[in-house]
């Protein structure tokens, strides 16, 4: 288990007053309950994330469509978008050179 895997599974949903919410799988091929479902918290495409309050209506809602969506507090948004941005930060360039290198005088 990845160490943001673990830190997810620590942090409970209830205690943060804000849940940001990821649709991750398609809507095609679902129930058509479950697609009211994500129009309603205006999740229309994949991949695009939300800010809803935590209330017990958003929820009952998340719990409706939990295979679809992933929920996240704000600590562990920010350390997913930063990692990511980690991820795609430019490497310094390798340089590599073809000469052999200069022999020293070892005695």
């Amino acid at each position: 288990m990845s160490a943001y895997k673990a830190f997810k599974a620590c942090v409970p949903v209830e205690w943060s007053d804000k849940l940001y919410i990821t649709l991750v799988r398609g809507m095609p091929g679902t129930r058509e309950l479950h697609r009211l479902t994500l129009e309603a918290l205006c999740l229309r495409k994949s991949n695009r994330t939300i800010v809803r309050k935590n209330t017990p209506t958003v929820r009952g809602m998340l719990q409706q469509v939990k295979r679809l969506v992933a929920i996240e507090t704000k600590e562990m948004y920010e350390a997913r978008k930063q990692k990511e941005a980690n991820h795609r930060a430019l490497q310094p360039p390798l340089v590599i050179s073809h000469h052999p290198a200069p022999k020293t005088d070892s005695s």
